[in-house]
Formats: structure tokens, sequence, C-alpha cells
């Protein structure tokens, strides 16, 4: 399922519309229309690119959902940022690269509580560079149960500058719900248990709230859904 192009607007996105919408004004009054309509489709972009589309999550326990939407552009064994306390040795991560045309507002991978969050400010190098994981600013959480861990970290971009929570340390979130978003080009890594292998590969474009990650239970059984 790919997101739609017509699709709910956040509420964060109505002040650059707005903004927008008054420039397109006022180029249309002083310059003509040749610059109005440029600046028509910066705010239809804008609309565009802060639009919210309802997903269909599938609902079990062990799985993992892709919290972006984007291109996958890594998986590899690393660290997870030291603020997380989530492990002193190598993770599975895998990482989603979300292109200044990809919907960008991120849903929790995993059902669970929110145990730990913790910003980190930093650079902005475009984040589909494998150092923007240590050295770009960054929002991560750590969604945890009685019996597993998964840390889920926010990366700002090259010309993102904002990355805007939803939720809150010790709250409890279902996987899908949102949990926040990155204005403007950015990344989203997500850190798995040990030995747990991802079912995606690296080039592959995954839908936030509704590609499957990863399976934490050795075997399937039927799935249920929620649209959220």
């Amino acid at each position: 399922m790919r997101p739609p192009v017509l699709a709910p607007i956040r509420r964060e996105g109505w002040p650059f519309i707005a903004a927008a919408a008054v420039v397109t004004l006022l180029l249309w009054l002083a310059v003509g229309q040749f610059l109005a309509w440029l600046g028509a489709l910066l705010t239809a972009w804008c609309a565009y690119f802060f639009r919210d589309p309802p997903r269909v999550t599938p609902v079990r326990d062990g799985l993992i959902i892709a919290p972006a939407d984007g291109r996958i552009s890594q998986i590899v064994m690393a660290l997870p940022p030291a603020e997380l306390n989530l492990s002193q040795q190598p993770l599975p991560r895998v990482s989603i690269f979300m292109s200044v045309f990809d919907c960008h507002v991120n849903r929790s991978p995993f059902a669970g509580k929110i145990e730990r969050m913790a910003y980190h400010p930093g650079a902005f190098l475009n984040a589909d560079l494998d150092k923007a994981s240590e050295a770009n600013e960054r929002n991560g959480l750590v969604i945890a149960t009685p019996a597993v861990r998964i840390g889920v970290v926010q990366i700002a971009g090259l010309i993102a500058r904002r990355i805007v929570p939803f939720v809150r340390e010790g709250q409890d979130i279902a996987a899908g719900e949102r949990i926040g978003m990155i204005r403007f080009g950015s990344r989203v890594d997500v850190y798995l248990p040990t030995a747990i292998v991802p079912l995606v590969s690296e080039g592959q474009q995954a839908v936030a709230g509704e590609t499957v990650l990863a399976d934490l239970r050795p075997a399937d059984v039927i799935r249920s859904f929620r649209t959220c």
C-alpha cells in the first residue's frame, strides 16, 4: 500500500502552508504571474509534505513495523546511541531514509512503554551518510516490554531543522501509533534485539505503520490489522 496523495494535513504544517500562500499572494500583486505560480507550487508542496495519511498496521505480538516512509538505506550491526542505555554491544540496525517527497510522520514500530526518550543536539549532515547516526541532531526512544527493548532514533538531515515529538517518556504506545515527525528530509534508525534477522532488504521502500521489518516470534500465525 502506497501513501495516498490526498490526505489529512498535520496541524504542525499549517504555519508553513499559510506562509507560502502569503508569499504567493505578494508575488502575484508585486511581480506577476510567473513567480506567483512558483509560489503556488511551493504552497502545494508544503501541503503535500505535511500530509498524514491513515495506515493499516498489522497487530500481533512480536512484529516490528517500519516507523517511517522511505528507502531502507542500511541494514548493519551498529552500537546504539549511548544516551539510550540500550546496549553496549552492536545490535542489528535498520535505517530508513526519508526524502522531501516522503510522508514525514513517524510511527511506533512496536507496542510497549516508552521507557526512555533522549534528545541529542548535533550537526545537519546528509542523513543518508553512515556518520549521521552519531553526528546529527537526533531524538531517541526506547520502547520496552518485560521481554524486549527496541530502539528508535529520529535523525535530522541536511535541510531538516526540527524534530517534533508527539509522545512523552513513560507513555504506553501501540504499534503504528504516531510518535513524531522530522521537518524536511531525514532518517529513522531502528535497533533490533540481538540475533533478530530483518525481513527487509537494502533499497526496499518502506511504508510507516505497515511494512514489517522483523518478527520476534519464530513461527507466524494469522495476523490481524487496525487502521490508524
